[in-house]
């Protein structure tokens, strides 16, 4: 499906069938609504609610991933004809929020729609002192992070061009099937987990940590390393703090899951999602950051020497959509893994209505007995590291603080 720009009109199909990813999302969370999606905060004065109607209302029926609802009985996607913007766009005041968790907050636990609409809306939250937050909103089983942010910028930037690159397929290495093949199998067996194999309370909170993106660079260059690299050394080195500070002895390597986006050019706006997962081991028993941060480099390497990527795209859309989506279940649930780690880079900051945003953040809600979700979200200068963790991980307020205690013994090593 290409990507109508503002202006353009696209013919949309009356009806499409979910893909793979989609499918497992609705079964993993057993045809409820798992919230996601991208929150720009903002300092100054606020937009009017009936500004970013008026935008939404312009642009929303150009955008092919907001004129879809989800059919779950079908388990298609049907293209509504009218936008109710009132609807869809809301406004909330949030006074005690001054770092933007609050939004977040409010976007993880608040009901979403069920009503036959499509699964999207927008809330523009007010702060304290002029501050306010943006904050789109679907439902995962309808759309992945990359293609939120395309939708995103689409919907609310004054200038809606760039945002995460498009991938471009290709062909596996055979060291990508057999690593492909090697996560699967892993899947299925129940790894220790100490620092998150706790009860699920069932509430979600969220806490982060806002970085300059050059701090991020200026690492990576001197380590041979990747900013995503730089992201999961960090957050393997911050668990390994804080489970060793709790429980007194190392945490042994954590099995995450790794999102990775085959949105191909063209699909930037379309509905559905367009990933697919890779297991890693993070190296939370390292000694150090930077021992943790060579292992890191090690296993991403070979993600993208052996394309693993194109071999879980192939394996999973090869066999019958029902398989390929139970194998997606048993490759993010509780049992197999503590949670995804994702990193996003949104580009160019936003623009919305003259106003540039301050950070990016995207989140996700938690399903499936996962505890914890970490993200790393860069927008133009600035970037946010946030976890998402169920209210049973009742100290995991510390990690981003430790994330940043790690960033600065790399910095020094």
């Amino acid at each position: 499906m290409r990507h109508p720009r503002p202006g353009s009109d696209g013919g949309l199909p009356a009806s499409l069938p979910m893909g793979v990813a989609d499918v497992a999302y609705h079964l993993a969370m057993e045809g409820r609504p798992l919230p996601a999606g991208f929150l720009f905060g903002f300092l100054g004065r606020a937009p009017t609610l009936d500004s970013v109607r008026a935008r939404v209302a312009e642009r929303a029926h150009r955008i092919p991933a907001l004129r879809y609802r989800i059919d779950r009985r079908s388990r298609t996607f049907s293209r509504v004809e009218r936008i109710d913007v009132e609807r869809h766009v809301h406004e909330a005041w949030l006074p005690g929020d001054d770092d933007g968790s609050g939004a977040g907050r409010l976007m993880l636990s608040r009901p979403m729609g069920g009503d036959g609409r499509p699964p999207w809306d927008l809330w523009l939250v007010h702060g304290p002192t002029g501050g306010h937050s943006l904050c789109y909103r679907t439902d995962h089983t309808f759309q992945d992070g990359v293609g939120a942010a395309h939708t995103a910028r689409a919907l609310l930037d004054d200038d809606p061009a760039g945002g995460p690159p498009a991938h471009h397929r290709g062909l596996p290495a055979p060291g990508g099937l057999a690593g492909a093949v090697g996560d699967v199998a892993a899947s299925f067996r129940r790894t220790a987990k100490p620092a998150f194999d706790v009860p699920v309370h069932g509430r979600t909170d969220i806490c982060q940590a806002v970085v300059p993106v050059a701090r991020l660079r200026a690492v990576a260059r001197a380590h041979g390393a990747s900013v995503n690299d730089v992201f999961l050394a960090a957050h393997a080195h911050a668990v390994g703090t804080w489970h060793r500070k709790s429980a007194g002895f190392p945490h042994p390597p954590l099995p995450v899951a790794l999102p990775m986006s085959v949105r191909g050019p063209g699909e930037e706006c379309a509905p559905g999602n367009r990933l697919v997962v890779a297991r890693v081991l993070l190296p939370c028993d390292a000694p150090s950051a930077h021992h943790a941060l060579q292992r890191v480099v090690a296993r991403t390497g070979a993600l993208r020497t052996s394309r693993q990527r194109e071999a879980l795209r192939l394996m999973l859309s090869a066999g019958p959509r029902a398989v390929g989506a139970r194998v997606g279940t048993r490759m993010v649930n509780g049992r197999s893994v503590a949670g995804p780690v994702s990193s996003v880079n949104f580009g160019s900051a936003l623009v919305h209505q003259g106003n540039v945003a301050r950070r990016a953040v995207v989140y996700s809600g938690l399903g499936a007995g996962i505890r914890c979700l970490a993200t790393l979200t860069s927008q133009h200068d600035t970037a946010c590291f946030a976890v998402i963790h169920d209210e049973a991980l009742s100290t995991a307020d510390e990690l981003p603080g430790l994330w940043l205690a790690a960033l600065l013994e790399l910095e020094r090593t």
